[in-house]
């Protein structure tokens, strides 16, 4: 058995010794280990990769480790490595980030399943029925948003989801939603905002004659789109550039950079502390 273990605590001595001394004594070889301190608010991270040799179950992993971590006031989980997460995607009308988490899934590049794809217009159908994924379309307005998450959050429980996708899902996301799916919501956007909020932001950032352009993937929480970061790239622009072209170049970073978040979050490398997301490369 190989296990992830991700902990965090108030820092203090000792905790490195105490966790990797346990691993041993249940049989256990640590192939990963990587840890840091916030010293700002005296924080101890780390994440820990053990391979197991012996018929230990993660059941008896957790509660031997149940026993130590009180005395350190941790905060922890472990994961089995064979356990693929359950990653929903919701979409609206734009479809390039789509393609490119199908695409990588289908190359086996994101080692997720997809069971199933929301959105509130039914543009992507075709799409979902390329890869064999089944499609919902659930549409969303003003007097029907309530009754449309209730039906979101019933498939979602149906099919066991554990993280989801906005794929450029053009809908705010609710309170409702965002605490069934707490840090497991990912969301990507182009870095121009708060500069240049609204819809057309590659307009309003060619009339300025901007230099970079960018994207973020993060979190969501309740502040819309002031969740942790947890992944970011630019590419640089010039006058010689048009509105399509930033606008390309702007949905190409917002592909990578989606991936690359989700990426990080199915390898279990990301922990959220304070609105802030402390990465393990």
């Amino acid at each position: 058995m190989k296990l992830t273990i991700l902990i965090n605590c108030p820092d203090q001595a000792g905790i490195i010794s105490t966790v990797t001394n346990f691993i041993h004594t249940k049989g256990g070889n640590i192939v990963y280990i990587d840890q840091y301190v916030d010293k700002e608010s005296a924080t101890f991270f780390m994440r820990l990769e053990s391979e197991f040799s012996n018929a230990l179950t993660l059941n008896e992993f957790n509660s031997g480790f149940k026993t130590l971590a009180p005395t350190y006031q941790m905060k922890w989980e472990a994961h089995k490595e064979v356990t693929v997460p359950k990653m929903a995607i919701f979409v609206s009308k734009y479809d390039h980030c789509l393609y490119d988490l199908l695409s990588r899934y289908s190359s086996g590049e994101l080692d997720v399943d997809i069971p199933l794809i929301i959105s509130n217009h039914d543009k992507a159908k075709n799409i979902a029925n390329q890869f064999n994924i089944p499609f919902y379309h659930i549409p969303v307005t003003k007097a029907t948003k309530i009754e449309a998450e209730e039906k979101q959050l019933a498939l979602l429980a149906e099919y066991k989801v554990d993280f989801i996708v906005l794929a450029r899902y053009m809908q705010i996301v609710s309170q409702t939603v965002i605490d069934q799916y707490p840090n497991k919501i990912i969301n990507i956007h182009h870095s121009f905002l708060p500069a240049f909020a609204g819809a057309k932001p590659y307009h309003a950032a060619y009339k300025r004659g901007v230099k970079i352009i960018g994207a973020t993937s993060h979190y969501v929480t309740a502040d819309l789109d002031e969740g942790p970061i947890i992944e970011q790239d630019v590419t640089t622009v010039s006058h010689t550039h048009s509105i399509k072209d930033l606008i390309a170049k702007g949905r190409d970073l917002e592909k990578i950079v989606l991936a690359r978040g989700v990426k990080l979050h199915i390898e279990r490398k990301t922990m959220v502390f304070n609105n802030k997301t402390i990465v393990f490369i």
